[in-house]
């Protein structure tokens, strides 16, 4: 489709459009089977790990963990911080990680005892303000955590889903995180399930097709109404 000046006036947001998009990028890809873990410990790990890194480096990271034995709260609580960072290492910046981990780790057993299951009973709004005044825990990484690992029904979004949302006119290209996470709360009905396989079809349609320099032919999403005036970053 021929593409054309983005405008902030180019189109109504709708709910119907939302739901068109994600039924064409599931028609597309299929089921994306995110977050992958065997534990919630373990995705909320990789949810740390994966700040500013591929999957396939946390992925090492975390079978280092497990290799070692350290992949609980309480091994990685009692660990060295050295060693933590070494068995790490395969996501990179593993010193700055070392230490969110650690922060994480003090702010679960400072005030939940060391234990996820612990965090069932606090409600979604207040544990998300909690897991926000960690040090090194942004809105993505906090919300991943609440989606992922406590099955909580919030809408994790990212750059990804911010360069899709700008390029097919469905919010300003200025909108922030809390903006961008309301858009598609707002328009869509709250089902857990909807926002996992919809965050993850996302990435990979960033991923794949629309990248800072868009590839649009081929894309699931290539006959909507959209623009590639401008590399979105």
């Amino acid at each position: 489709m021929e593409t054309y000046p983005y405008s902030r006036h180019s189109f109504r947001m709708t709910s119907k459009t939302l739901m068109e998009i994600y039924e064409l990028l599931y028609e597309a890809f299929g089921a994306q089977h995110w977050w992958p873990g065997e534990t919630p410990f373990e995705i909320i790990t990789g949810a740390i790990l994966t700040q500013n890194t591929s999957w396939a480096n946390v992925e090492r990271a975390i079978a280092n963990l497990k290799s070692a034995g350290r992949l609980s709260p309480e091994a990685l609580h009692h660990i060295e911080p050295a060693r933590l960072a070494e068995l790490i290492r395969p996501a990179g910046y593993y010193n700055i990680k070392a230490k969110r981990l650690r922060s994480f780790l003090g702010w679960l057993f400072d005030n939940y005892a060391g234990n996820p299951a612990n965090l069932e009973s606090v409600g979604t709004a207040q544990l998300r303000q909690e897991l926000l005044a960690i040090k090194g825990v942004g809105p993505e990484t906090a919300d991943s955590i609440l989606l992922y690992a406590l099955n909580r029904c919030i809408f994790v979004v990212d750059a990804y889903t911010a360069r899709i949302a700008v390029r097919h006119g469905l919010i300003d290209p200025d909108a922030d995180y809390e903006q961008l996470r309301e858009l598609f709360e707002s328009n869509l009905a709250p089902d857990r399930q909807l926002f996992n396989e919809y965050h993850a079809l996302l990435v990979r349609t960033g991923k794949e097709f629309c990248k800072p320099k868009a590839r649009c032919p081929g894309c699931p999403l290539e006959e909507l109404p959209h623009t590639v005036e401008i590399e979105y970053d």
